[in-house]
């Protein structure tokens, strides 16, 4: 067969099922980073190269994300989603003196003064919801759960696209049962927080890594699966598809890229990282996220004492995290990555992150003799 036959039978195999659902030339999602990573530059470039970019709205005030959704629609007329919390959020307090003792020696080293007495966190999730079907979004990813039946209702009535994070079996089917289009079966590989339904049933979120997940999700539920979880190439776009992925999701490829909104710090602690860099931790937010080791990290968890519940952690270390930034000390910054970053290559651009996943996934069809 001529290279260029090879090549056409290649990219229709790369034609999956998720492409037709989701009106997109390649089964590539971009995760739904939230924390200011997915600028609208990284969605609209996603997009642009043929993936499904997404933005990560959970943390965005709702004026800041109807804006936001403004804009990638004015740049690009290609699909894209949007990802949000599947429930409003609920803050915890009750300890807040125990873990300010902790947390004391790190506000003075970052000169942070002006500590709130009381403190509350935004609970959006409801009115961002709201926006996304005012605004014409296509498709609506979700983190830890599903949507209420009523907002499913709405957004099926919409023709809105239905995407759910999974880390258990048992979760992918709930999923299905309430009208989810997809799933993302995410594997314990992945970076940042994942969609782990309920912390009272895995207080560490399920542990399944991504090779022993997507086969047996795919083989549990009747909607496409996703493949996420330690996957940055081509290499592990295909794998996804042999398991029975019908697609990947790729989260901390992206950091790194050119258009997004990561600290510099944080980019280049994730070129500079290892399989062997990153634990998962409660420390910055109060639920179970998987980051790059640091001295914030160290030292909280040597203390002893137990984070807040999320999101209430999250809402108590924000001036942390906010002074780190400013002075560019990654020991307090919540370095959010996967197991898989030996060798990313430091900032690409969005296009040429796309084009080289795809590039090798066809080289390795190619060569297949498929």
């Amino acid at each position: 067969m001529q290279s260029n036959e090879r090549r056409g039978l290649s990219v229709i195999l790369l034609k999956t099922e998720i492409c037709q659902l989701l009106k997109i030339d390649y089964p590539l999602i971009q995760a739904g980073m939230a924390g200011g990573t997915t600028t609208v530059e990284l969605v609209v470039g996603v997009s642009n190269a043929g993936g499904l970019g997404t933005l990560g709205a959970a943390y965005m005030a709702p004026n800041a994300m109807r804006q936001a959704i403004k804009e990638i629609q004015s740049k690009t007329d290609k699909s894209f989603g949007v990802n949000i919390f599947a429930a409003p959020v609920k803050d915890d307090f009750s300890r807040l003196a125990e873990v300010q003792k902790v947390l004391n020696p790190f506000f003075s080293e970052l000169a942070i003064g002006n500590l709130q007495s009381t403190y509350s966190s935004p609970n959006w999730s409801e009115e961002q919801f709201a926006i996304c079907i005012e605004e014409g979004v296509p498709i609506i990813s979700t983190a830890f759960g599903c949507l209420s039946a009523e907002q499913m209702a709405v957004a099926k009535a919409r023709r809105v696209k239905i995407i759910v994070m999974v880390t258990t079996v048992e979760e992918a089917k709930q999923a299905e049962s309430c009208g989810a289009d997809i799933v993302v079966a995410q594997g314990s590989e992945a970076g940042g927080h994942r969609g782990t339904f309920s912390l009272a049933t895995h207080p560490s979120g399920a542990q399944v890594g991504t090779l022993s997940l997507v086969p047996q999700v795919a083989d549990a539920v009747g909607i496409p699966v996703i493949a996420a979880g330690g996957i940055v190439d081509g290499r592990g776009l295909i794998a996804s598809l042999v398991l029975g992925a019908q697609g990947v999701q790729i989260g901390t490829r992206f950091v790194s890229a050119k258009e997004s909104g990561a600290h510099p710090a944080h980019k280049k602690a994730i070129v500079e990282s290892d399989e062997e860099s990153t634990i998962i931790t409660k420390s910055f937010s109060g639920r179970p996220a998987r980051a790059i080791k640091n001295r914030f990290i160290r030292e909280f968890e040597q203390s002893g004492i137990e984070p807040l519940p999320f999101p209430s952690q999250n809402t108590f270390t924000k001036d942390i995290r906010s002074a780190a930034a400013k002075s560019n000390n990654p020991e307090f910054m919540s370095l959010w990555a996967g197991q898989s970053t030996r060798g990313l290559h430091k900032e690409m651009a969005t296009v040429d992150i796309v084009r080289a996943i795809i590039e090798e996934a066809e080289t390795i069809l190619n060569e297949s003799g498929l």
